[in-house]
């Protein structure tokens, strides 16, 4: 495969309720993305959107911000699902010889909608959607059916809450940040058991960007590149009846091919750093099992031991994760975003020492049916 690099990235300060317009949020990323590339729009060949009708609260959502992407005069394509899926279009368009550079942009403003009736219409309007199933309480069947088949407990997953809303004290873009106890996460309100408030991500608005290019593009950007050297993507069954909800069998089958794409044996020992996309707080260990950085059931066992914290063997969520800011189709790309970051060596405050190689990791629908995992390096 040709081999695309990562040259520009952007995101907004996310926050529970912006002032700023979808246009708005959109070109202060862009700007954001091409400014850290060294370049402007006239560099770039191929725009991609990321937006979701639901979500804007409109028709054919994507129309409102092409402008604000600098598309005209340009090619133009539209993604409906998280970023993270965006710029692996991104990376296709570029692959499709079409095309030397993409600009990739999402945004959301989860403070115009309301969660749990734009999340009811992912489930089947027949058999699922009548019974006021969301995100929040499929997420809830998704950590029970996980801590039986694993043993996890809720303490367990408390301690992903803490580690990363205590790791987002050192990223300016992050909209939950605190050092907080176990404790104080159990004894958080309750809203699906098994979860809690502390275990949940926040609502919030922002937008994010990434600039790609091929080797023959790299000649008009400023920025030292970092490449996409392996990407996976796997979508499992739509039916949550269908799937076994503690064995997440398509993130398993998408980060294989990334691996096997990037030369990856041992993710734990060869991966310096990763995202990974933690909506609630039971999700990260149980998409370490997936990524197989623990056996079935061992996930929890990272969080007690350690191995995922800053200087631990394999820091995961720098940034905070979802848990500290989770704008709807932008969290993926903010991983992504993450990602590249730590293998360029700027991530600030959250920097993992000597990091060179990362993952990261996005999903669509609910309680992970679609995953997409990239591994970054410089």
């Amino acid at each position: 495969m040709e081999r695309i690099a990562v040259v520009g990235v952007g995101q907004t300060v996310y926050e529970r309720k912006k002032a700023d317009t979808f246009e708005e949020l959109v070109f202060e990323a862009a700007g954001r993305a091409l400014e850290d590339a060294g370049a402007d729009i006239k560099a770039i060949d191929n725009i991609i959107t990321v937006s979701n009708d639901f979500w804007d609260g409109r028709t054919i959502s994507s129309m409102a911000i092409q402008d604000a992407a600098g598309s005209w005069d340009k090619d133009i394509s539209t993604v409906e699902g998280d970023g993270v899926f965006g710029v692996l279009y991104g990376m296709m368009r570029i692959l499709s010889g079409s095309f030397n550079t993409t600009l990739v942009v999402s945004h959301s403003k989860g403070s115009e909608g309301v969660m749990n009736l734009i999340t009811n219409a992912m489930f089947d309007p027949i058999f699922q959607r009548g019974l006021g199933i969301d995100a929040t309480s499929s997420a809830a069947l998704q950590a029970r059916s996980y801590m039986t088949m694993s043993g996890a407990t809720e303490e367990d997953f408390a301690l992903a809450s803490v580690k990363n809303h205590g790791n987002a004290l050192n990223n300016p873009h992050a909209q939950v940040a605190m050092n907080h106890s176990v404790a104080d996460v159990m004894s958080s309100r309750k809203l699906a058991e098994p979860i809690k408030l502390l275990d949940c991500s926040p609502i919030s608005d922002g937008a994010a960007a990434v600039v790609l290019s091929n080797k023959k593009g790299l000649k008009r950007f400023k920025k030292d590149p970092v490449w996409i050297r392996g990407v996976g993507h796997c979508s499992d069954s739509y039916t949550l009846g269908n799937r076994d909800l503690a064995r997440p069998r398509s993130l398993k089958a998408a980060a294989e091919r990334a691996y096997a794409m990037a030369g990856i044996k041992n993710p734990m020992k060869e991966l310096d750093a990763a995202e990974v996309y933690d909506a609630y707080s039971y999700m990260e260990p149980l998409w370490y099992e997936g990524l197989g950085f623990a056996g079935e059931g061992k996930g929890p066992g990272l969080l007690r031991d350690g191995a995922t914290s800053m200087g631990g063997e394999l820091p995961v969520n720098p940034s905070g994760g979802v848990l500290s800011a989770h704008a709807v189709l932008v969290a993926g790309m903010a991983r992504f975003i993450e990602a590249a970051l730590q293998a360029r060596g700027e991530a600030g405050k959250r920097q993992v020492k000597g990091a060179k190689t990362a993952l990261a990791q996005g999903i669509n629908g609910p309680c992970g049916q679609a995953h997409c995992v990239f591994v970054v390096g410089s």
